[in-house]
């Protein structure tokens, strides 16, 4: 059986759910479980797909960047699939598919996942660069501080002897935000 599974990191991008969902239906999967999620976020559709296999199934995605978050997370799949003898295969690796029923499949997996992390960690090391340098010019002043800037209104429901679960729901800041706020009062 082919079972997809697409995903997304965020629930506006109703669109590129809806093109994954129809390349897996196009390609034969019978059934697609779908999230928007970030991908470290926990991803319970993509446990209850692996739950689903048996021997011989394929899991199937679109891209590899929408199943796995990292090569330890894919190493961890493959161990999966492994174990219940199933087989993954990605859509679109490059302009080419991978089915890693095959050695060759798995092999061009392999590589292909070590290229992926290979470019992440340079773009994470470009992106430190480039924050670097902001910060030294004075361009880059990090996110600003959302739940300080609601002092006044913590203070004044503290005050009213608002329950500080409650003022934390009202305010939409966290219990952890809320308290480092009493505490600079």
């Amino acid at each position: 059986m082919l079972i997809g599974i697409a995903r997304t990191s965020t629930i506006e991008q109703v669109a590129g759910l809806e093109a994954q969902v129809q390349a897996l239906r196009d390609y034969g999967c019978e059934r697609v479980y779908q999230e928007q999620v970030s991908s470290v976020a926990e991803r319970e559709q993509l446990t209850l797909a692996l739950d689903s296999l048996r021997s011989g199934d394929k899991l199937v995605c679109t891209k590899l960047d929408r199943l796995c978050r990292s090569v330890k997370h894919l190493g961890q799949v493959i161990e999966l699939l492994t174990e219940k003898n199933a087989s993954l295969v990605i859509l679109d690796m490059g302009g080419t598919s991978v089915d890693t029923s095959s050695p060759t499949g798995k092999l061009i997996l392999n590589v292909m996942a070590s290229v992926a992390a290979f470019e992440r960690e340079m773009m994470l090391e470009r992106q430190r660069e480039g924050i670097a340098k902001a910060k030294a010019e004075g361009k880059y002043k990090g996110r600003q501080p959302t739940a300080r800037a609601k002092a006044d209104s913590v203070k004044a429901l503290v005050e009213q002897n608002i329950p500080k679960a409650q003022i934390a729901k009202d305010l939409g800041i966290s219990r952890a935000s809320l308290y480092r706020i009493l505490a600079d009062l």
